[in-house]
Parts: C-alpha cells; sequence; structure tokens
C-alpha cells in the first residue's frame, strides 16, 4: 500500500504553506484506513478533491472512488484553511476528518403513465414497512408500486410497468372523488382516503405469479366532515391517522371490531344509496365505522399526520396554521405545539437526529426538534426548491438522508451534514435533485405542452429496494435509483 509519500512530496512543494494534522477515519469498514494509521501532515490548502486523491493514495485504489469529507458531522466545502479560521481552530491541533463515499446520482430507470393526476405512491417490497411488519418475504423482481389517483382510482403495478390491479369505480363500492393518500397496510391490505372524506381499507389478493390481483373494499371510515390530505398506517398496532381539511387529525383502527359505529350524519344520504346506481349494485355492502378519537386544535387544515417512528403512542400533526403539534395517542391529547413562520405542508420524522422535517409553504423544509427541551423552533432550514414542498420521505440508507417533493417539478436529496451558517442561522443545501422525465421528453420534442398538464410532484416515497418512486402532475409514475445515494 503507497503511505502517501509521493503525494505529500508534491502537494509540499509551496515551502511557504502552512500544514495541519489530521486524522483520517471512515465508519464504512470496506473504505477503512488500517487501525494503525496514524496522523499525518497536509497543506491546510486541501479541498475536497485534493483530500479524495490523497485517500485513494493512502488505500492504494487502482480506481479512485470520489469522496466526501466531514469535520464535527459537517461537510468541509471550502479550504482546511478556511474552515480552520472560520471556526477559531488552530493549525497546531490534530483534525479529526472523517471521509465517506460521494454521491451516486440516481438514475432514471422506469415511468409508469396514468390517465390522470396521481397524487400518492407507495412501494410493496422485501425491505418496505408493509413486509417488515409483517414479516413477508418479497422476492426480487415481484415488488409492487400502489398509486392513488385523481380519477378516484388505486393502482397496483409490478416492476414492467404492468397494472396487476385497479380497484372498484364508485358504483361498486370505490372512492366517489379524488384519492389523495395511499398506503400499503400489510401485503395483503391497502388503506387510502381521499376528497370524499373517507378513509378506505382494501383486500389485496394477487393470483399465481402475481400478474394479476384483487382490489376489493372492506373497511370504509366516517368521521372528517372535509377532504383528507394524507394517511399515516402503524400496522403492530392496527392504527391509522388520516390530516383532514376539516382541522383535525383521524385516528383510527384497521379492526373492525375495534372500531365504534360511524356518525349517522356522516354516512352516504338515503337518497343516494337508493339510487339506480347502487340498486345496480346492492351485492356491494361494505362495513362502516367510525374514528377512534379526532383530535381536533389546528385552526387551517391539517397536511399532515404521522406516528412517531419509535414509539407509536405518540403522534405529529403539521398544519396550513403554521403549526406543528405533538399528541400523546393513548389518552388522544394535545402535548405540545410548535410555530413556524409558515404554512407547512408536508411532514417525515427523522428519529435517530430527533427531528422532524415539515416541508413549507415557503418553499423550504424546517427542522424542528420536537422535545420539549428543545430551546428553538427550527433547528436548521433546507433550502433550493422553488416552490411549495407537498411531500417528504427518509433515506432508508442513510440516518442523514432526506427526499422532498415540490411542486417546482424536482425531487431533492438532502443530506443534513451538508450545512452552512448565515443570516439565517443553519442551512442546508441539497446534494441532488431530480426532474421529471416527461419534461426532459417535451423537451426533445416540437409538440407544445398540453395546458393543465404540469410537471408538480405531489408524491414521494424512498424504498431501499426499489428506489425512489416519485409522481406528479405529469400523470406519471417515476422511478429513480442509485446505491448508497448517501453513506450512513
Amino acid at each position: 500500500m503507497n503511505d502517501g509519500s509521493d503525494f505529500d512530496a508534491t502537494v509540499t512543494s509551496s515551502a511557504v504553506q502552512r500544514q495541519v494534522r489530521v486524522q483520517l477515519t471512515s465508519k464504512q469498514e470496506d473504505i477503512a484506513l488500517p487501525d494503525n494509521a496514524g496522523p499525518i501532515l497536509v497543506p491546510t490548502n486541501l479541498r475536497r478533491y485534493a483530500l479524495s486523491t490523497l485517500v485513494n493514495n493512502l488505500l492504494g485504489n487502482d480506481k479512485p472512488i470520489p469522496f466526501e469529507f466531514l469535520i464535527n458531522g459537517t461537510f468541509l466545502r471550502t479550504s482546511i484553511d478556511e474552515y480552520l479560521t472560520a471556526n477559531g481552530i488552530s493549525a497546531e491541533t490534530t483534525l479529526e476528518i472523517e471521509y465517506v463515499r460521494a454521491l451516486i446520482p440516481p438514475l432514471h430507470i422506469a415511468s409508469f403513465q396514468h390517465d390522470d393526476w396521481v397524487s400518492s405512491t407507495d412501494v410493496l417490497s422485501a425491505t418496505s414497512p408493509a413486509a417488515s411488519w409483517a414479516s413477508a418475504t418479497i422476492s426480487q423482481g415481484q415488488e409492487k408500486i400502489l398509486s392513488g389517483s385523481y380519477d378516484g382510482l388505486l393502482r397496483v403495478w409490478n416492476m414492467s410497468s404492468q397494472i396487476v390491479a385497479t380497484s372498484p369505480a364508485a358504483a361498486d363500492g370505490g372512492h366517489t372523488a379524488s384519492i389523495k393518500a395511499a398506503k400499503f397496510v400489510t401485503p395483503n391490505q391497502i388503506a387510502s382516503a381521499g376528497l370524499d372524506r373517507t378513509v378506505r381499507l382494501w383486500k389485496y389478493s394477487e393470483g399465481e405469479g402475481g400478474f394479476t390481483g384483487i382490489i376489493a373494499p372492506q373497511l370504509e371510515l366516517y368521521g372528517h366532515k372535509s377532504g383528507i390530505n394524507s394517511v399515516a398506517v402503524h400496522t403492530p398496532s392496527n392504527r391509522i391517522l388520516s390530516a383532514s381539511s376539516d382541522h383535525s387529525v383521524g385516528f383510527w383502527s384497521t379492526k373492525k371490531s375495534d372500531a365504534p359505529a360511524a356518525p349517522e350524519d356522516l354516512l352516504p344520504s338515503a337518497a343516494s344509496r337508493s339510487s339506480k346506481r347502487r340498486k345496480l349494485n346492492s351485492s356491494v355492502t361494505v362495513p362502516q365505522r367510525g374514528p377512534l378519537a379526532l383530535l381536533s386544535s389546528h385552526t387551517a387544515p391539517v397536511s399532515a399526520a404521522i406516528f412517531d417512528a419509535k414509539d407509536s403512542t405518540v403522534g405529529y400533526s403539521a398544519s396550513w396554521d403554521h403549526s406543528l403539534r405533538t399528541w400523546d395517542l393513548v389518552t388522544t391529547t394535545l402535548v405540545d405545539t410548535r410555530t413556524t413562520s409558515h404554512s407547512l405542508l408536508s411532514l417525515e420524522h427523522l428519529p435517530e437526529l430527533n427531528l422532524l422535517a415539515a416541508g413549507t409553504s415557503a418553499r423550504h423544509i424546517t427542522l424542528i426538534d420536537p422535545r420539549t427541551s428543545a430551546t428553538t423552533i427550527s433547528a436548521m432550514t433546507l433550502r433550493g426548491h422553488t416552490n411549495a414542498v407537498v411531500s417528504l420521505a427518509r433515506d432508508p440508507h442513510s440516518t442523514y438522508g432526506l427526499i422532498s417533493g415540490s411542486h417546482d417539478g424536482t425531487c431533492r436529496i438532502w443530506d443534513i451534514r451538508a450545512t452552512k451558517t448565515d443570516k439565517d442561522g443553519v442551512v442546508g443545501e441539497s446534494v441532488y435533485s431530480i426532474s421529471r422525465k416527461s419534461l426532459e421528453e417535451q423537451g426533445k420534442s416540437d409538440t407544445k405542452r398540453v395546458g393543465g398538464e404540469g410537471i408538480k410532484v405531489f408524491s414521494v416515497c424512498w424504498d431501499k429496494t426499489v428506489g425512489i418512486v416519485s409522481a406528479g402532475e405529469d400523470k406519471r409514475i417515476q422511478i429513480n435509483r442509485g446505491e448508497g445515494v448517501l453513506s450512513a
């Protein structure tokens, strides 16, 4: 192995250059230096590229690996000298620098075409929560993608972009308006919700080989008085959270036997039940139930409600009223309220970092520490989108990773170690942006875009097996994949 002396000879030729002792470390075993590799002396004018060359030399790599470098948990975006000066650190110190593999851009794998806007998407794979919770085995190549659409239909797709199953139309017990949210509860159960004010549970079953399937109505949940914007599921406790424009958070059971009776005043009217369409399908009788509780304290539409990733007895909700609220789901009481400067449109939990990420109408993402001991509202702000941030998902490969979907037509990948400090405090910048493939295709053709067919992203999901699945106004599900996009 090269001891780095050749490299030292080249970079230290400028005799006047200051030097600093650095200890290079990595948490990734396959690229870590030997345990006995001690600190080395390097010029302070080194930046990322030169440090990357140094590490590749020390590792003896024939094919160089691009690396990123972290000092005290933050990416080095300047020279070492500028970092020392900005942080008031003496060059006499030994600087510990962690290196990780640099970003691999996620490549476009496939796009699935819909008939209408796609509001929601979810994945069933060997590594998805629905399969993990049910201890189910999903073979490679047998993964499924779920989509909810503005046409009121759910669709299950295979990885060859073929529709395996479609939910019934309204007349046959399906949604009577646009679907806004859809999730796999288990490999055999789906939850959905939408503008018809209902949360619905479906039984999903596949034929032999998984080439055909059936989505059958199982349970209708009534309680909201306005459209539902999102749902979250927690399979082990048989619980669902819903966020509604009626300013409330719905708390539901997926088990018919646990759920109370549905509120009579919210059920479809007798007139609609006796309509000709209903008579033609009188065999469709779906049990109807009500909520375990409606959590009401928001003063504007609730955009998102999620379970705490480590404690399902805790829930969080985000609203257009600028607030993030913490709920005790055992007693259904409000525990904490954090008020921000902007309407909140999406929500995700980063449990290892004790942070909640909230997408805003002001084009940025606010990271909030929900613990009562936290002294500031916003721990960090992620900037880069040029329109509202309406969907968030955490990176299944990394503690520090997050992806956002925006009405600007892009999904952005964030590593919250990639930060800088400015007048607004700690600010993060996205490390990669994924554009809509449909826009690239439109750009290559001479045809003008059809009115109404835009590129807003409405939903994004990040699955460890399948990759990044996004959907939106271009009537498409788009899949992008890049192994180890961020380092753990």
